[in-house]
């Protein structure tokens, strides 16, 4: 009796002042934080959660526990989830060819890195796909806005305006529908990431950009002793990234910088900055290089199912496009 009693309160959990172990006043700490659904709270970990509501642990665990349960959480069959990846959308970079190098497009829920020299237009394609988002899904868009953390100064309205209008939006209205962020150090940009959900959802944000990713994790943890520290503090903001991505359906586009190696004698003697945990943690990786006059050189480096390859893609004055 005592088992159907707990099954059928379950069934009546259809919100997050449903839960086991939220009151009124939790509820709205919970909101404040943007724990406003179900999938942002059985997302999140114990000590989040406390700290987000002020509660202790054992209660957060119960909260999150709830949710979990809720929303059936756990293993489920392949075909359910090749019912969630149906819902995947992608946004055109603007140029065919790197289009079908990452398999249509920029996908939501997942993470895409560029990495690459200066010059290289990783910057570039971010403007691009900030504008390219707010097309109409049958034109290589996903109708909606876009979210852009600045952390080097490279955001250009000006760049927008000749995009947008290039691909026929009214410039002013593609201008309104981006938000930028500059974000001054590692802990701020860290923030900006974890206050974004709220956005996303007031906003009809589809793409979440990072330009770039790592630079002030960089600049705010120097020497070999700081290594430890500012990998940890990277790997939280990645993950925070990819459950943006995870419960919002949105695409999350980051930059990265890379640094010279001079111990390579023979090919390419730059790597990606953040090591391993930028290698693992990213699902599409793009190594992007300059190649004559406007013309650049995309390779996919690491991607869940699409093969390894290259493309090739100009930048052009109305933004990116194929090499004509």
């Amino acid at each position: 009796m005592g088992v159907d009693k707990e099954i059928e309160k379950m069934k009546k959990v259809e919100s997050v002042a449903d839960l086991p172990g939220v009151g009124e006043k939790t509820a709205e700490k919970m909101k404040e934080a943007g724990y406003v659904d179900l999938m942002a709270v059985a997302a999140a970990s114990p000590g989040e959660l406390a700290d987000a509501a002020e509660i202790g642990e054992p209660t957060a665990e119960k909260i999150i526990e709830g949710a979990r349960k809720a929303l059936e959480m756990g293993f489920e069959t392949a075909s359910k989830v090749m019912e969630r990846r149906e819902k995947v959308g992608k946004i055109t970079t603007g140029s065919k060819n790197l289009d079908a190098l990452l398999g249509g497009g920029v996908e939501t829920q997942a993470t895409t890195e560029f990495h690459g020299g200066f010059g290289s237009s990783k910057t570039q394609v971010a403007h691009q796909l900030a504008v390219n988002v707010q097309l109409p899904e049958g034109q290589g868009g996903l109708g909606g806005g876009c979210l852009f953390i600045d952390t080097e100064a490279t955001f250009r309205p000006e760049r927008i305006k000749q995009m947008a209008e290039a691909v026929g939006l009214d410039a002013q209205q593609a201008l309104e529908n981006i938000f930028v962020a500059r974000a001054y150090n590692s802990d701020h940009q860290m923030i900006l990431a974890e206050k974004a959900a709220e956005m996303i959802r007031e906003k009809n944000i589809k793409l979440l950009i990072v330009d770039s990713v790592t630079a002030q994790f960089r600049a705010d943890f120097t020497g070999r002793g700081e290594l430890a520290p500012r990998q940890q503090k990277l790997n939280r903001h990645l993950h925070t990234l990819q459950k943006l991505a995870d419960v919002h359906n949105i695409a999350v586009y980051m930059t990265n910088q890379v640094m010279s190696r001079p111990d390579v004698m023979f090919g390419d003697p730059t790597a990606p900055i953040g090591g391993h945990i930028m290698g693992h943690f990213s699902t599409y990786r793009i190594y992007v290089r300059k190649s004559k006059a406007d013309t650049r050189v995309a390779r996919l480096i690491d991607s869940p199912h699409l093969p390894e390859g290259e493309a090739v893609f100009s930048i052009r004055t109305e933004g990116v496009r194929d090499v004509e």
